[in-house]
Order: C-alpha cells, then structure tokens, then sequence
C-alpha cells in the first residue's frame, strides 16, 4: 500500500454563517464515518492531518481554534473528532488546505503518495483541496459518507465533479478500509 495520509477538513467548525445549521445537520452523520477511517488509520500507523479554517483571526493557535468551537454549535462534533496526541494541526487561511499552507512540505517529508481527504464543506474545501492536491499529482481519495455541504444536492454535485472532472475514486470509508486491508 502507498504511503496514504488522511486529512480531516474543517470539521473544527462554529457552524455559525448563513447556512451554518444545514451544513452543521448535514456534518453529523459523516462523523462516525471519519473515525472509523482515522482508527484504520491509527491502526496502521499511517498519519492523520487536520487542515482547518482560521474563522479570519491571523493570531489564532490550534488550541484557541478548539476553545472557540467548543463553545459554538459545532461543540459536540468537535468533542467527538478532538485531535489525538501524535496527529497534525494545520491551520489554513482560505478554502484549500493546500493554499499558503505547509501541507505539501509535510506530506513529502512524510513520503506520503495517497490522500483521503475528509471534512467540509465538499462544494468547496474539500473541492478545492482535492483540485490542489491532483495537481500536486498526489493519489486522492474522497469517500462519499466522509463528505458534506449545506445541501445533498450541492454534496452530490460536488462529489460528482470530483469523480469525474478529476477521476477520484469517492465509495463508502468501509469500502475504502476493506480495499487497504492488509
């Protein structure tokens, strides 16, 4: 198996914007999905990279992003996906987790070959991130149930442009976890 690394997007999240409340119904249910993938992941010793947004506070920290979402309609997610000790934080200023980040750098030094990219929003983040990542020449993967945006039909849409715009293979974590069963 290549090297894979998976990313969890955005899942540190206030939930509070227009919108917020569609995209916070439409996030819960790919929780247990994520983790089930981050245990495989564990498991295997393979790395787990959180890329998060900075809610636009350039003096913000990992932990001040935490303590912030922990008081916000996002708490109870943010409780159940808390990054675990020897897993990355990355704090991202826009849309890609890849855009004026250090993922790249970390991902080569790491000998990562194979991305799993998780999280939200898929219509936009995970959208752009994958793009980056593709044109990075990485091996991308996006499992459906890992994914969400404010609508199912924006999900859908933005899941289908991701197959078929960049040939990204997008089935169920399980099928994923099974596919790299050693």
């Amino acid at each position: 198996m290549r090297k894979t690394a998976l990313l969890i997007i955005d899942m540190f999240n206030d939930f509070d914007f227009v919108g917020g409340d569609d995209l916070l119904r439409h996030t819960e249910p790919i929780v247990e999905p994520i983790l089930q993938l981050k245990r495989h992941f564990k498991d295997n010793d393979l790395p787990v990279i959180y890329c998060n947004d900075n809610f636009g506070q350039w003096k913000d920290s990992t932990e001040d992003i935490v303590r912030h979402v922990e008081s916000s309609n996002g708490r109870d997610i943010a409780k159940r996906i808390a990054p675990e000790d020897k897993e990355y934080f990355i704090i991202k200023p826009r849309h890609s987790a890849f855009y004026g980040t250090q993922l790249d750098i970390l991902l080569r030094q790491l000998d990562v070959e194979k991305i799993v990219m998780t999280g939200v929003a898929s219509d936009i983040c995970i959208l752009f991130s994958a793009n980056d990542g593709y044109m990075r020449e990485y091996e991308l993967h996006v499992p459906q149930d890992c994914v969400a945006a404010e609508t199912a039909k924006r999900n859908e849409s933005a899941l289908t442009v991701i197959h078929e715009t960049l040939g990204i293979p997008i089935d169920a974590a399980e099928a994923y976890i099974e596919q790299t069963k050693s």
